[in-house]
């Protein structure tokens, strides 16, 4: 059997050895001229490859009742048929848009509770919280319309 000090340097040495192949496998590969262009290849064609990584819903222009009305409805439908197809994370994304820019979000709420089955109901209010943030800093100040004006 060999000594304690030799496998204690044979295992450092080992650790030594792998460390730098690493360091110099990393410079081969950033040094390579290529390596931005395939590194934005692969996390495109990972993005397309991914649904779930899909970029947050853009809020229509809440000015425009014609837009918002459109974007409520369209929302609501696609909420839905997420649902009843099983995608119950995206299904009550889409919904918490449409409660959020709703011009009568507690009754709307109220028809949810009644038509939704309970555990969806509590994900669907979890979630509406930060989905309102978020329409309510996108939303305009009532400040906001005046500066239009001076313009």
């Amino acid at each position: 059997m060999l000594p304690k000090s030799t496998l204690e340097w044979s295992l450092a040495g080992a650790g030594v050895f792998f460390v730098g192949y690493c360091m110099y496998f990393d410079y081969k590969r950033r040094s390579d001229p290529d390596f931005k262009k395939k590194l934005k290849e692969k996390r495109k064609h990972n993005a397309e490859k991914n649904p779930k990584a899909k970029p947050k819903t853009k809020l229509p222009d809440l000015k425009n009742p014609e837009e918002m009305q459109r974007f409520f409805l369209q929302e609501v439908q696609q909420g839905e048929e997420l649902l009843a197809q099983g995608d119950i994370e995206n299904g009550v994304e889409h919904l918490c848009n449409a409660v959020a820019v709703c011009g009568q979000p507690h009754q709307l709420l109220q028809v949810l509770q009644q038509t939704l089955p309970p555990q969806v109901f509590q994900l669907l209010m979890m979630k509406l919280q930060a989905t309102t943030m978020g329409v309510s800093r996108a939303r305009p100040g009532p400040g906001d319309d005046s500066l239009d004006d001076l313009e």
